[in-house]
Parts: structure tokens; C-alpha cells; sequence
């Protein structure tokens, strides 16, 4: 037969009513501390892995006698004011002839990886003197261009 046990004064029906109590109170909190310890714990990982990934790999490129050299920049073709009188642009460093510019882009061009330029125009020439310009450069070969232009100041 089992034994039973004494619960104190209040007798078996006091020591429910504490017991219920007690375990109703405790379930009610929810304890956040371990999971704040974990995000703490993974964030410390990312940011030590991180600059790590960025770096990327390390590899020794073949050499070749006959290789394409890579153009660092891009080609300035610059259109200034005088344009609407003598019709020469600069390219480059050098001054061509508008009739001629279609020839000079070809030239350039075989020399070159990148088929792009950036053209400059100045602000005072009309829309029309820009494509006549524009149409040039693309019977050279020219594929994408930008326009070049200066930043707006910012009023304070």
C-alpha cells in the first residue's frame, strides 16, 4: 500500500491551491535571454566572416604573347563652340575633321577593346550640331556613348 505523504497544515486541498498557483505564474513569462545570446553570437560570426567574403580568390592569370591590352579609358570625343563654324571636333587629343570623323572612329577603334566614348559638347551648341556628331560616331563603329555634363549645385 502506498505511503502518503503529509502536505503541511492546510492539508491536500491547500497544497493544490499553492501548487496550482505557482505553476501558473511560471508559464506565463517567457524568458528571451537565450535567444538574445544566440542573435549576439551569430552577429559576431557574420561581421568576422564578412570582409572575408568580399575578398575574393586569388588567381594566377595565364600569360600570352598576342593578348588584347585592356583600354583603361574611355575615349573622349569633345565638340566645342567653334564646331558651328570650322565643324572639327577634338578626339582625343586630336583635331578631325567632322567629314572625317566616321574614318578616324574606324581607325581608332581597331586598336581598342571598348567600343564606347564619352562626348562632350559644349552647353551654347544646338541639339542638331550634337546629332550631327552623334551620327557620325555611330557609321565609325561607335556603339554606346555617354554624354558628359556637369552636376547641378545644391542650394542650401
Amino acid at each position: 500500500m502506498p505511503k502518503m505523504q503529509d502536505q503541511g497544515s492546510g492539508g491536500v486541498r491547500g497544497g493544490r491551491r499553492r501548487r496550482g498557483r505557482r505553476v501558473a505564474t511560471s508559464l506565463s513569462e517567457i524568458n528571451v535571454v537565450p535567444m538574445v545570446d544566440v542573435m549576439l553570437v551569430l552577429l559576431i560570426i557574420f561581421m568576422v566572416a564578412a570582409p572575408m567574403m568580399q575578398r575574393g580568390l586569388d588567381v594566377s592569370l595565364p600569360v600570352s604573347r598576342r593578348a588584347d591590352p585592356i583600354a583603361d579609358e574611355r575615349l573622349f570625343v569633345t565638340i566645342p563652340l567653334s564646331f558651328r563654324e570650322e565643324r572639327v571636333v577634338e578626339v582625343g587629343e586630336d583635331l578631325v575633321r567632322l567629314e572625317l570623323l566616321a574614318e578616324r572612329m574606324r581607325q581608332v577603334l581597331l586598336e581598342r577593346s571598348d567600343t564606347g566614348v564619352f562626348l562632350r559638347s559644349d552647353r551654347d551648341l544646338t541639339v542638331q550640331d550634337l546629332f550631327l556628331v552623334m551620327d557620325e560616331l555611330k557609321a565609325g563603329g561607335v556603339d554606346p556613348f555617354g554624354i558628359v555634363t556637369d552636376s547641378l549645385p545644391v542650394e542650401p
